[in-house]
């Protein structure tokens, strides 16, 4: 299926203490993988994921 242009993405984060944040909302799906890829680049040691966000 093609991907929607919609900006319905997230980029969230799980830190150390197990909390999870938003760090960047309404992106479109590409921009948002593009830019987890420039956090796991910089080689911190959170994890950083897409998530579709709630319409």
């Amino acid at each position: 299926m093609p991907e929607s242009p919609v900006r319905s993405w997230c980029v969230k984060r799980l830190d150390d203490n197990g909390n999870v944040f938003v760090l960047r909302a309404r992106l479109s799906r590409d921009e948002a993988e593009r830019l987890v890829a420039e956090y796991q680049a910089r080689g911190h040691k959170q994890s950083y994921w897409v998530e579709r966000m709630a319409l």
